[in-house]
């Protein structure tokens, strides 16, 4: 309740009275000796305050008064909230009041953001609400303003309220590693001991909201990432890493912006970013069915953990160097890796041939194109079914398991017009090969899911089969004779969804098979594979095997673990950016690896100190259901003289972009000791005062001299 006594004139002295009704909020106002009390007296001359029973009496001239009144009235409410007053937050609170005097403090000073241990972290100013607010509404935001201002541990604050409303899945925190000319080479210690003064403010930030014994718990599994901005940048492949796109493989240094390349889905997505690296090491990542890549030591993988797939988490986001020591559970492969989730999607192709004929071929016919082509098999049908898919020849049984693709003569034909098999298998290449140098053409290869099951099917039902084992799903096994074969049926089992085991029978040593009642030694030595495939995907066309495969309850779900990972060496490298949503894209032996920060919240700090080659680095490492904040302060950079701050320039390439906003935190919003703020503002008085050119690209000395 507030009275107010004046004669009506502007500049007369006037009374104004509040009535507190709760005796402890008027305590909590008045501070120990009354010394909040004389503390506004002191920031209000001219009004006097004083205190009897529940009644503040405010004497003073009529603006001033109006000022100190509106003052206490907020602080009050404050008391209510639950604050607790001292000298700065009364500093606090009349600052927000001159700033702006539609707000309310009480509405900015008790908006809580993370609380641990009854201790929140909020905003404690106008302009850090205001930063706070730019937080939640875009995905970009650069905080840019003082030391002392709270940006970073403000945005800290925002990642861990996220990350505990399973909003994100991760928290990044990066800033570069080297500051004051120092270079870390010339440091002592290991790189761990290099790089952690400048990841500490960090670290300390993290313990003031995040139980510290959880934080190693939370650092081991990937959910929370403090590393320097240089480390962000090696996510990399070697440049001859071949990547996969709708007309084949490529080497993932070939790439360029706007190409496509394959994604998690076996859709095409472009290429959003294409940044070399420079020398990295790489280390050979493998999986437990022979699969493997060369990646860096950044480099990201989206895996799985058993735990994780019991209760059912999505895919964690780990660095080759975080699994290096960490690859068994209880004896147990740990990690397993996303397959892609359907058949490869490639352009359709003409082809001279119905793929399942040609599969069917390639596995028990006789292609040397010397005689007649030919085809062996135990089982009618599959003749059958080789007769209908090409028109022009009919099948005639020889002896045996044997018979001969005859060419259906029309009447009055040529004789000499050659075998329709024979001119398609010269137009592919395969006429003249035998068992060991057969291969499927290209065509065929990187063609349509269902050309590639055709094909696939084809082999299976001539030269695969079905294999039982008690208790366990049915598997499926193809043998050749063939290393290129070998290595095409497993790229098309890969490009389906599946995964292949590879093994060798060497022919030497090998018991002879059996033919018209002779021995018949082996000569070449056999590639045996074991393949799984997705569930529906048939691999038998032929009525018994595809019968055994059912009764056994199909092949059981494809699955691929990381096997080990082993040093293999320094190379040229590049990273690429791509559009898939999942950032997923599939590399050699169809890996399915990531490149971008998906469902995370990433914090730069002393983004002051990038060149602007590593901020656009940086904000191109952008993934969806991320956020981004860049806090910096451009009066305090660190680089060398002729070096240009990122920080700097990015406002003038960004502004305007929807959804990146930039905050500016000003000398009102240190929060440290309010000599802090005096001398932030001292300096900005002195720069104006000497219109210093380079202010905000300073050299290594951050402020020089005036020549």
């Amino acid at each position: 309740m507030t009275d107010r006594s004046d004669n009506g004139q502007r500049n007369s002295t006037i009374t104004s009275t509040i009535t507190v009704g709760d005796q402890s909020s008027l305590m909590a106002l008045l501070g120990r000796a009354d010394e909040n009390l004389r503390y506004i007296e002191r920031r209000n001359p001219g009004v006097d305050l004083h205190v009897r029973g529940d009644t503040i009496t405010l004497t003073g001239l009529n603006g001033a008064l109006h000022a100190a009144e509106r003052l206490v009235k907020e602080l009050l409410a404050l008391v209510e909230n639950g604050e607790s007053i001292d000298p700065d937050m009364i500093r606090r609170t009349e600052n927000m009041l001159k700033a702006a005097p539609g707000e309310r403090p009480v509405d900015v000073l008790s908006q809580n953001i993370v609380s641990k241990r009854g201790k929140a972290i909020r905003p404690k100013t106008l302009g850090q609400k205001h930063y706070v607010e730019a937080i939640d509404n875009n995905t970009i935001v650069f905080g840019i303003g003082p030391a002392g201002t709270g940006k970073t541990y403000l945005a800290m604050a925002k990642a861990v309220q996220a990350l505990q409303a399973k909003e994100i899945n991760r928290i990044i925190l990066t800033r570069p590693a080297v500051e004051a000319g120092e270079k870390l080479g010339f440091l002592p210690g290991t790189l761990f001991e290099k790089i952690d003064p400048y990841l500490r403010p960090l670290y300390d930030a993290l313990h003031d909201m995040i139980d510290p014994t959880s934080i190693p718990k939370l650092m081991e599994a990937g959910t929370i990432e403090v590393a320097p901005l240089a480390f962000m940048r090696g996510r990399a492949h070697p440049l001859f890493t071949n990547v996969l796109t709708p007309d084949g493989w490529r080497p993932i240094g070939e790439l360029e912006v706007g190409d496509l390349v394959v994604g998690s889905n076996g859709e095409p997505t472009p290429v959003l970013g294409v940044f070399p690296q420079g020398k990295k090491e790489t280390f050979r990542v493998m999986t437990q069915d022979g699969a493997f890549t060369l990646a860096t030591a950044e480099h990201l993988w989206a895996v799985k953990t058993a735990s994780d797939k019991r209760r059912g988490k999505p895919h964690r986001i780990l660095e080759t160097q975080e699994m290096i020591d960490d690859l068994r559970a209880h004896h147990q492969r740990k990690y397993e890796l996303p397959l892609i989730s359907k058949p490869v999607e490639f352009p359709a192709r003409e082809v001279p041939m119905d793929p399942y004929a040609l599969g069917l071929l390639l596995g028990d016919g006789s292609l040397t194109g010397a005689t007649t082509p030919s085809f062996s098999t135990a089982d009618p049908e599959l003749a059958v079914r080789l007769e209908a898919a090409i028109p022009g020849i009919r099948l005639r049984h020889t002896s045996g398991p044997d018979y001969v693709l005859n060419r259906v003569a029309e009447p009055g034909a040529v004789i000499t017009i050659a075998n329709p098999v024979t001119a398609v298998l010269r137009e592919l290449g395969l006429a003249g090969t035998k068992s060991h140098n057969k291969f499927i053409p290209d065509d065929y290869r990187f063609n349509t899911p269902a050309v590639r099951l055709a094909l696939l099917q084809g082999l299976l039902d001539s030269d695969g089969g079905p294999v039982t084992q008690k208790d366990r799903t049915c598997r499926i096994q193809y043998t050749t004779t063939s290393i290129i074969l070998h290595d095409h049926v497993i790229e098309l089992v890969q490009s389906l969804g599946g995964i292949a085991y590879s093994r060798r029978r060497p022919a030497a040593g090998r018991k002879p098979g059996r033919a018209n009642g002779r021995d018949v030694p082996y000569r070449q030595d056999a590639h045996v594979i074991d393949i799984r495939l997705p569930e529906g995907i048939e691999p038998f066309r032929l009525e018994r095997k595809a019968a055994k495969y059912r009764e056994f309850g199909g092949g059981g779900r494809p699955m691929r673990f990381i096997d080990s990972i082993e040093y293999a060496g320094e190379e040229e490298a590049v990273c690429i950016q791509v559009a898939a949503e999942d950032s997923l894209y599939v590399t050699e032996d169809y890996l399915v690896t990531h490149n971008t920060l998906n469902d995370s919240f990433i914090i730069l700090d002393e983004a002051q100190n990038t060149t602007p080659e590593q901020m656009k680095m940086f904000l191109t490492r952008l993934g969806f259901g991320s956020k981004i904040v860049v806090t910096g302060d451009i009066t305090q950079v660190d680089l060398p003289n002729n070096a240009t701050s990122g920080l700097r320039v990015v406002r003038d390439i960004l502004e305007g972009v929807e959804d990146v906003h930039f905050a500016t935190l000003r000398a009102e919003d240190v929060v440290r000791h309010q000599l802090v703020s005096d001398i932030v503002n001292a300096y900005e008085k002195w720069d104006a005062r000497m219109g210093d050119p380079k202010k905000g690209q300073r050299g290594n000395r951050g402020h020089r001299d005036h020549q």
